[in-house]
């Protein structure tokens, strides 16, 4: 099996498959899911596979992974679209992130195929991770039904990230009154938005999240002023604000909205902070093989599932969207052995 896993993921990372583009990966998941008589369904490029000893009266657990990537950064000294093997590692983009994690949770799925379970199995193969687009898995959750469970697979060296942040970009308008800059006239809006950013970046959630801290709002973005000699009567920023799961990202909105003069205009309310309880039982028979659990600053698709979710895979997040990424071999046998182990002596 792992030998078969390994040569698909060739496969994957010698085939482009950048977010909205990732038609020919897609095709390659489902041949292989085919070559092992898996029934199998598709929707523009996600791809899924539901167990065979389906019962409606189970619970269901969806293992998800997704088959996009970015684009190579620059610094790449290998070519990222030829995957070489040296000194036991897998190099070439998306290895990593997360070509090895979707070929895990694969395997796992066909180890348990013709294995009946207490619960049902869906593995998923999603798109748009990257990009948090509206094409990858949430244009197929209507699809999958009831979902108990979500084990997500993102690189985090099989620790359990039980709680990870959410995301919400906000557009700040500053108004004042355009001027001549040599006379004492006008409403200069670059003061109003440095008020504002101060506000911002020093404004004191009162809750905070044992696995996530405290909410990050950053202003990352500054513009104004067309000219040097008139006091601009508009400025506008940008705000950065990753959420923990005390509040919603409408909630966050509303707080920082009150306490600024800006009008904040949300590009979107739908990447939530997302996770699972601690004494969830997969959770729990996690501790007991001896796997950690913490908090994830990094966005996934996890975001997206309105369903109890972990996320946990094979590789290291620090080595994602970098050149010259790779994954040990060593990690997927690993990776393969816990998601098994996980998924055995326990119940919903």
């Amino acid at each position: 099996m792992k030998e078969e896993l390994i040569e698909l993921l060739k496969k994957l990372i010698a085939t482009p498959s950048f977010s909205k583009k990732e038609n020919q990966t897609a095709d390659l998941i489902l041949h292989f899911l085919k070559s092992k008589n898996i029934s199998c369904q598709r929707k523009g490029n996600n791809v899924w596979a539901k167990s065979k000893f389906w019962q409606p009266n189970q619970p269901t657990i969806l293992l998800n992974s997704h088959h996009d990537t970015v684009k190579p950064v620059v610094g790449w000294q290998r070519n990222p679209y030829e995957p070489s093997i040296e000194n036991g590692q897998l190099f070439g983009l998306g290895s990593n992130d997360a070509g090895a994690s979707l070929v895990t949770l694969l395997g796992t799925f066909w180890h348990f195929q013709n294995i009946k379970l207490p619960f049902n199995l869906i593995f998923a193969a999603t798109a748009e991770e990257e990009i948090s687009g509206k094409n990858g898995i949430a244009s197929i959750l209507s699809e999958l039904g009831e979902i108990a469970l979500a084990i997500v697979g993102e690189p985090t060296q099989m620790q359990l990230a039980i709680a990870e942040k959410g995301l919400m970009v906000l557009d700040g308008i500053a108004k004042g009154k355009a001027g001549h800059a040599a006379r004492n006239e006008g409403i200069n809006a670059i003061d109003i938005a440095l008020q504002d950013v101060v506000t911002i970046q020093n404004f004191q959630f009162e809750k905070t999240s044992n696995f996530l801290g405290n909410i990050k709002a950053t202003v990352t973005q500054i513009q104004a002023g067309t000219q040097h000699n008139v006091v601009p009567d508009t400025c506008q920023f940008v705000v950065d604000v990753r959420t923990n799961e005390q509040y919603s990202n409408k909630s966050v909105f509303e707080l920082l909205q009150e306490a600024v003069q800006s009008e904040l205009i949300p590009r979107s309310f739908r990447l939530n902070s997302s996770g699972i309880s601690p004494q969830h039982p997969l959770v729990q028979r996690g501790i007991k093989l001896g796997l950690t659990c913490y908090g994830s600053p990094t966005l996934s698709d996890q975001a997206l599932m309105p369903f109890p979710s972990v996320k946990i895979g094979p590789g290291d997040s620090a080595r994602s969207h970098t050149a010259d990424e790779f994954i040990r071999l060593t990690e997927i046998e690993q990776g393969l052995n816990i998601y098994k182990q996980l998924l055995l002596e326990w119940v919903i």
